[in-house]
């Protein structure tokens, strides 16, 4: 029976590149397999296979799923380590450029880009500082646009603020707005957020620090390398790509481009040239 699973999610997934070009073929079988897995349970259908002609005929319902099989777990300030260390050792180097470019990598619906804008003001940066905020998921993309997060969640992330080595009072940089809180919108205007495929599209910019958490998990080994090339390529010399708490660079194609900035923040230099 499983690998029956596995032979209809790989159908699914040809069904889908096919129609709309979305490569996910050399994803982790395992979890595309669950999510598919999820959906068709909460579709009533009785199998994968039975998700392929609904994927083919129907948009909305590939735009269903597609948002379920993109990663959108996401916080402010999530892993606040990673920004105390930004703030302690990757600072200095930024502060030498006289204009900074930095890519957050599957951003998802955006607390991380609006976390890294909020660094960079408070580091006096933000001024000089174009933050390129992408996602595959479209639907991610337009609410991450729109900056609006849920009162509910402001306690936590306020915490993590706190503990990342904010310098303010995280609601310095919010409007509430009925059930939410707005972000500022001086920090919005310095974030471009759009479309961008890792895996089919090409180099994004020379960038200055790249951040891409927890989306190379979801990636085969092969794809694994794809993607790290293309944000290697993507690079200054002596920028910083900082990656999720189970990613590395160990083993992988690119390590011999990179020094260890912090080896538990998943921090590291690019030293030589690509």
């Amino acid at each position: 029976m499983r690998e029956t699973a596995d032979i209809e999610t790989r159908l699914l997934l040809e069904a889908i590149f096919h129609r709309y070009g979305y490569d996910f073929r050399e994803y982790n079988v395992s979890s595309i397999k669950r999510r598919f897995e999820q959906h068709f349970k909460e579709d009533k259908l009785n199998s994968i296979s039975e998700m392929i002609p609904k994927v083919l005929h129907d948009r909305t319902y590939f735009n269903e799923l597609l948002f379920d099989m993109s990663v959108t777990v996401t916080e402010m300030f999530r892993d606040p380590e990673l920004y105390r260390i930004v703030r302690e050792r990757v600072v200095p180097t930024l502060q030498t450029y006289p204009f900074i470019n930095l890519w957050n990598a599957g951003c998802a619906t955006g607390e991380e880009a609006y976390s890294m804008a909020i660094l960079l003001h408070e580091e006096g940066l933000l001024s000089r500082s174009q933050i390129y905020a992408t996602d595959i998921n479209m639907r991610s993309i337009e609410i991450a646009k729109r900056g609006i997060i849920p009162i509910s969640r402001m306690k936590h992330y306020t915490d993590n603020y706190n503990k990342a080595g904010g310098t303010r009072s995280l609601s310095d940089y919010f409007l509430s707005q009925y059930n939410g809180a707005k972000i500022n919108n001086a920090l919005k205007k310095t974030i471009t957020f759009s479309g961008h495929n890792l895996v089919m599209d090409g180099v994004f910019a020379e960038i200055h620090m790249i951040i891409c958490k927890n989306v190379l998990i979801y990636f085969n080994k092969q794809l694994q390398n794809k993607v790290l090339k293309l944000l290697t390529e993507s690079l200054c010399l002596n920028g910083f790509l900082c990656l999720g708490d189970k990613e590395s660079l160990e083993f992988t194609e690119v390590r011999k481009y990179y020094e260890v900035v912090d080896k538990e923040a998943k921090i590291y230099q690019k030293k030589f040239p690509f």
